[in-house]
């Protein structure tokens, strides 16, 4: 029968102990952080949290984080080389300042929703129902990774990572910022932009529209899409956008899904939308859940936005 030393030995070698406990913990995050395509390890985890909160110099991190200055140096170096961090000298030039980069912004958005509570739910799970002395906490640990390792355990542990929320009035700046984000980027904003953005609730809500929003874990609101009533049994989806922020989420498609099934309940005969040629990404997404290129939607509503140089019909 194999024997466990480590454990057998109790206190003697609790370093050791935890060492490896800590090593199967981490193989088992770095497993689920590959499954969601990111291109870092645990290691680094630590130091891009600290970076989140803002630009600092690699003894701020090592206090932050609280691990040794060549640990962090060395992390530092890797994302650096992976282009998630920068560096630079700050006023004081021994001291170089850290801080993320436009990729390793959205590197962590995407963390943030797709590995971080898979695992805080796994480690929870593993955890439940522990009590007694420290070391055969340890014990119950080691066991349950036998039984089902990390990555197994964040695999089951699937919590919502995206939501749709309704309308409310509160709400109404984000959708006139999420909106304007992805405008501006692309296009300028038109007076018809403009009615609809600063006035939701009357625009669009009150004449029997319906506003949404998606809403992703550790990221708040990513995402809003309207359904404006232009007519008898005629909407208008419009006023899509999602963040910069949540791309790779699937935020937008999850999003279209949940208004697509809100304009059948409201009664939809003709649900069409106006785009521009531009916004090739989007278009795929319309394509592939059932809108069509349609010259008589063009004809009868083409005229409503200057950039408007696509229309389509939901099919189905």
């Amino acid at each position: 029968m194999s024997t466990d030393l480590l454990r057998d030995l109790g206190p003697l070698f609790l370093g050791s102990r935890l060492k490896r406990l800590a090593e199967r913990l981490q193989a088992g995050a770095a497993r689920v952080a590959a499954d969601a395509g990111l291109p870092v390890q645990p290691v680094h985890m630590p130091l891009l949290a600290a970076l989140d909160r803002g630009p600092m110099t690699v003894g701020a991190v090592v206090e932050a984080v609280g691990l040794s200055q060549p640990g962090v140096t060395r992390a530092a170096g890797q994302l650096i080389d992976l282009g998630l961090v920068s560096s630079a000298r700050g006023a004081d030039q021994r001291q170089r300042t850290l801080s993320l980069t436009p990729a390793g912004e959205a590197l962590l958005a995407r963390a943030k929703v797709l590995v971080w509570p898979r695992i805080e739910a796994a480690v929870e799970e593993i955890c439940d129902g522990l009590s007694g002395p420290f070391l055969d906490q340890v014990a119950a640990i080691e066991a349950a990774l036998a039984v089902a390792p990390l990555d197994e355990r964040a695999g089951r542990a699937a919590p919502g990572l995206l939501t749709i929320r309704e309308f409310s009035d509160d709400l109404a700046g984000a959708f006139y910022d999420i909106n304007a984000e992805w405008i501006t980027a692309m296009y300028r904003l038109e007076r018809a932009d403009l009615e609809v953005l600063e006035n939701p609730r009357e625009k669009i809500v009150a004449p029997g529209g319906a506003v949404l929003f998606v809403e992703a874990a550790g990221l708040g609101l990513v995402g809003t899409c309207a359904l404006k009533k232009t007519g008898e049994g005629a909407f208008e989806l419009t006023k899509m956008g999602v963040r910069a922020s949540a791309r790779g989420l699937k935020a937008g498609e999850f999003l279209l899904v949940a208004t697509i099934a809100r304009a059948k309940r409201l009664g939809a005969e003709t649900l069409y939308l106006l785009s521009n040629k531009k916004s090739q990404a989007a278009i795929h997404l319309y394509e592939k859940l059932g809108f069509v290129h349609d010259a008589e939607i063009m004809a009868r509503y083409g005229a409503a936005y200057e950039r408007c140089d696509v229309a389509m019909r939901y099919r189905g």
